[in-house]
């Protein structure tokens, strides 16, 4: 299967918006789907598209942006956006990674880094007509094999009104157990530039992350990137994401923002980084309990037609239980 073909299948499989399945893309989704299936790598932070709605599973990130500029028509206007996460009592940036590497080292974690990833991701079910908007959590898993083989599956959450869902962050993600993605892949067929396992040094990380396009003087933002796209493939060691904080807290422009709740109930501290083109930040979420990387959280900064400024534009949480993403 090519990749049209493949990509074809997830919008089919997944099919997110009101639209007909026979029906032709608009000239902006045909844009979209011509720039996906041209690059397979993650693009730059400074070049993202700001129809982002739901990353984690990069096949599944090719879909939502297609599906989204389907979905909304020009000149729409976005109803809401769930409620950024609150922080409180904020340590400083060093202190904040050198408490999660120490919950690293004393707490359990994969012996080898795994080609499974859980996540929970959501993107925003828009009515273009009257612009209503409904938050469509996605829970998925991916697994795949040396030979690049693998299988990616996604249940539905359950929906809900953005400004309902503020009142109680820590239930804004629960599985309806509608699966909407069963994509089996072949051989070759899944996409990564780093195929291979890797050891947990500091040069073996750091190498990994320029894999992904981290470039050789990174600002935050960079390792975030590139930290991110790491993370949708990898299941990594506790001592792999010490390494991973490490090289964020030597980077430019990261900025401390205390502790909170995450959106699966977890306490977790927050690290921010603001994209090079000042257009959206990103917040990094380390859970206060293992010190892993276990999300990021997306915020616009730049009034749009579509996204008010301060809008959360996406989050994708890792770590998630197994007994959810069923």
């Amino acid at each position: 299967m090519n990749d049209n073909a493949l990509l074809e299948r997830v919008l089919v499989e997944a099919d997110p918006a009101r639209t007909a399945r026979d029906a032709a893309p608009d000239d902006a989704a045909a844009r979209a789907r011509d720039r996906i299936i041209r690059s397979a790598a993650r693009p730059h932070p400074e070049r993202r598209s700001a129809l982002r709605w739901a990353s984690g599973l990069a096949v599944a990130a090719a879909a939502a942006v297609v599906a989204v500029a389907v979905l909304i028509p020009q000149g729409a206007a976005m109803a809401g956006s769930p409620a950024p996460l609150d922080f409180e009592s904020a340590q400083s940036t060093a202190e904040t990674v050198s408490t999660a590497q120490a919950a690293l080292a004393s707490t359990a974690g994969p012996a080898e880094p795994e080609r499974l990833v859980r996540s929970a991701t959501w993107g925003l079910d828009i009515n273009g007509n009257t612009g209503e908007t409904t938050v469509v959590p996605q829970l998925n898993t991916l697994q795949w094999e040396p030979d690049l083989s693998g299988q990616m599956t996604s249940v539905r959450g359950v929906p809900y009104d953005p400004t309902d869902a503020s009142a109680n962050v820590g239930a804004e993600i629960s599985s309806s157990g509608e699966v909407i993605t069963d994509l089996p892949m072949e051989p070759g067929q899944f996409v990564t530039p780093v195929p291979d396992e890797f050891g947990d040094s500091r040069a073996e990380i750091a190498a990994v992350l320029a894999s992904f396009q981290m470039p050789s003087d990174p600002t935050g933002a960079d390792v975030v990137a590139a930290m991110t796209s790491v993370l949708e493939q990898w299941t990594l060691t506790n001592a792999q994401e010490a390494q991973l904080l490490a090289i964020l807290a030597d980077s430019g422009g990261v900025e401390a923002r205390g502790t909170t709740t995450d959106r699966l109930g977890r306490p977790v501290a927050g690290l921010r980084v603001v994209s090079p083109d000042g257009v959206a930040s990103d917040v990094v979420l380390l859970s206060l309990d293992t010190g892993r990387i276990v999300g990021v959280e997306r915020t616009n900064l730049i009034d749009s037609d579509l996204i008010a400024a301060g809008a959360i534009m996406s989050y994708t949480m890792w770590d998630v239980a197994e007994e959810l993403v069923r």
